[in-house]
């Protein structure tokens, strides 16, 4: 298991329903997409390792969940503002993407 945290530290987390608006290819990563993602009041571009396990046509369009207070951080220098949150096994042979089970607001914060 991981290390146990405070509650007051997960509450510092800032996690967000988001949309994904647009998918490229990342243009020096071979398993990197630079994604848009509608936050309801905001647009934001990430980069997701996530080529090598969704098509871009099956990410456009799709809701997910957004961490959107991690610190910005240049990735093959495309600056990524938050990440979205995947479940992957062990083996990485699997990953999926967190998602609201219903339609819910754009921007809706997780809890």
């Amino acid at each position: 298991m991981a290390d146990i945290i405070p509650f007051k530290d997960w509450q510092k987390l800032d996690l967000r329903v988001g949309k994904i608006l647009e998918v490229e290819d990342h243009p020096d990563a071979d398993k990197l997409y630079v994604i848009e993602v509608d936050l309801g009041t905001e647009k934001r571009k990430l980069v997701a390792g996530l080529k090598q396990y969704y098509d871009k046509k099956k990410l456009k369009g799709k809701k997910c969940i957004v961490f959107t207070n991690l610190e910005p951080a240049k990735i093959r220098g495309i600056e990524s503002n938050g990440m979205v949150l995947a479940a992957v096994n062990s083996d990485h042979s699997k990953v999926f993407l967190l998602a609201p089970e219903d339609d819910i607001e754009l921007g809706s914060k997780v809890h």
